[in-house]
């Protein structure tokens, strides 16, 4: 289902609604079509910063976007040599792919060569473009990598006066607040992976440090973080987990510097990567601290367990968590087929209170696998009753992946990540659907396939909905299951119908869903008398009238008793529904 709306209205230049646009800044900008499995930077090309242009910002504004979010930006290990540069080169075996992971740091102080046109000027040019961003009234957030470094990190921009992690650790003990590593003594460190051909000696660590994953061993396996370190925070995880804050452990004044750091080169926040892996009391320490100077960033955790959300909100001052367990896991069950809406119903319920609307809501990212891949939805269009389900269900923000708006479809290896369905984060790769919207460096729709014209236009039409609406971007919701399930509305799915109020000053707005992939459905919805009557002052109104919003369909009145709760079997407001669509009504 297309949404359709006046083109000449089609975008919106102010946003309310937290709208964040993810860029893998390496990828983003590259033209090169190459598109070698493992190919090198000279072989397949690489994005830089000055392939975000004005007209990308411009472009990326347009569709509603408030905030992006550059991945990959600050320096990590990878394969390429700039050792004429004064940067040390990473040895291959503790480097994932060719270009390497964007989390296993290298120097916190430094941003990603690679990115760079003129590699002695890589800071300037990334200063340029927080400029070139915030000229376009976008905030930039970047990645703050927290919980491991890379293997061979060693910082030659760090500021005067700050010392390398691991500079002054005691490596001949496991443990000591005082660390910013943790040691396996007496045991050298055996890398899971040999690169062939690479002609270099075996990587040398003796003592070998804790993986990043948590793995307190010196032979981690293939699957573990094997090319990063674990950073320690003052918790002795092999002796009870016991926690050692006092004094503060030097790692967390070298973190709380770091970000101070990125905050002074005009970054507007972080999403800050495993953040439930780190201590709640650094972050609370930390963050308050940042926001002293800083009152206006934000931070995003990546927090996968549900029940440390609360604490991570209130204790740890984070202003957003990741939904992933969430609502991505539900409504992915529901595209791919076999889910219940029940799940969003739990999910809701689980994150009411105080952070409902803390919740960063997003079907694609750089961890999950495309939804056009055959892996997930395998057509873009799938997915788009979720993404309003996403982008309407509470006021928390909403999040695109780079690409997703063109429908990104991966459909061969791309490097280390094999052909899983991801658009890769460790190999050099340029993105198809992307190179003829940044064509010439116009960024512009005209070149642009016909269905991906559509498919953008979809989300540009949505978000400007969220945008614009006041009960999206301000409203309370109100679920209207419990009145219509298990047969108390006529047709009602328990499984595959979900319908929900959003209202706000006295406005109100029906969001209607059939998930069932192949069925249709007729079917009626009830609303609840308090809320029509009392809370939203309609006591004394006949009549409601239903506008459709989005495509304009349809526009019709009903008597309001025949759709209130308490009126009888087979009454309520009439909807059809193709399979996999929505439906939005603005009632009044």
């Amino acid at each position: 289902m297309i949404l359709e709306t006046d083109n000449s209205n089609l975008y919106q230049d102010k946003t309310d609604k937290l709208i964040i646009y993810q860029i893998f800044t390496r990828l983003f900008g590259n033209k090169n079509t190459t598109n070698k499995n493992y190919g090198d930077l000279k072989t397949n090309g690489v994005g830089k910063f000055n392939d975000i242009n004005t007209n990308a910002l411009k472009s990326i504004k347009k569709i509603g976007v408030s905030h992006v979010w550059y991945t990959g930006i600050i320096e990590h290990a990878l394969l390429s040599d700039y050792s004429e540069f004064g940067i040390n080169k990473d040895h291959p075996d503790i480097v994932k792919g060719i270009a390497g992971s964007p989390y296993a740091i290298k120097d916190y102080y430094d941003v990603n060569p690679d990115l760079a046109v003129d590699v002695n000027n890589r800071m300037f040019e990334f200063e340029n473009l927080i400029n070139r961003t915030h000229n376009e009234n976008l905030k930039v957030i970047i990645d703050f990598v927290p919980n491991h470094l890379a293997r061979q990190y060693k910082s030659d921009a760090k500021p005067s006066g700050i010392k390398d992690f691991g500079e002054d650790d005691d490596n001949s003990i496991a443990f000591s607040n005082q660390n910013n590593f943790y040691y396996i003594p007496d045991s050298k460190f055996i890398t899971p992976e040999k690169k062939d051909g690479s002609g270099v000696l075996e990587y040398q660590e003796f003592p070998a440090k804790a993986t990043g994953n948590d793995v307190f061993r010196a032979e981690p396996s293939i699957n573990d973080w094997y090319e990063t370190v674990k950073l320690n925070y003052g918790i002795d995880y092999l002796n009870g987990k016991t926690k050692h804050f006092d004094p503060i452990p030097d790692t967390w004044l070298k973190l709380k510097d770091i970000l101070l750091f990125w905050c002074e080169k005009g970054v507007d926040g972080f999403r800050c990567d495993m953040a439930e892996m780190v201590p709640v009391e650094f972050w609370n320490w930390a963050i308050s601290a940042v926001k002293k100077d800083f009152p206006n960033c934000i931070f995003i955790a990546e927090v996968y367990n549900p029940q440390e959300y609360s604490n991570y909100i209130n204790n740890g001052k984070f202003d957003y968590l990741y939904d992933k367990v969430g609502l991505y896991d539900a409504l992915r069950r529901l595209i791919e087929g076999y889910g219940s809406v029940s799940d969003i119903t739990r999910v809701w319920q689980q994150e009411s209170g105080d952070f409902s609307s803390k919740m960063l809501r997003f079907l694609e990212n750089h961890d999950e696998q495309r939804i056009a891949s055959k892996e997930f939805a395998n057509v873009p269009e799938k997915a788009f009753a979720a993404m309003v389900l996403s982008a309407t269900l509470h006021t928390g923000p909403i999040m695109l992946y780079f690409g997703q708006e063109l429908g990104v479809k991966p459909i061969e290896a791309e490097g280390f990540s094999g052909n899983d369905g991801r658009t890769t984060i460790f190999d050099y790769w340029g993105i198809t659907e992307l190179q003829n919207w940044i064509k010439d460096g116009k960024f512009s729709e005209v070149d642009l396939d016909p269905n991906l014209k559509k498919i953008r236009k979809f989300y540009a039409d949505l978000l400007k909905f969220a945008n614009t609406s006041e009960t999206v971007k301000f409203g309370n919701f109100h679920d209207l299951q419990y009145l219509n399930i298990n047969g108390q509305s006529e047709n009602y799915d328990n499984d595959a119908t979900y319908a929900y109020l959003r209202y706000y000053n006295k406005k109100q707005t029906l969001f209607v869903f059939n998930f069932d992939l192949n069925n249709q459905k007729n079917i009626k919805v009830k609303l609840p008398k308090n809320l029509i009557n009392e809370e939203l002052g309609f006591q004394n109104q006949k009549v409601l009238t239903l506008t459709e919003v989005l495509s304009g369909k349809s526009k019709f009145k009903i008597q309001k008793n025949d759709c209130l709760e308490n009126s009888s079997f087979g009454m309520g407001i009439p909807v059809q529904l193709d399979p996999n669509s929505f439906k939005i009504f603005e009632i009044t």
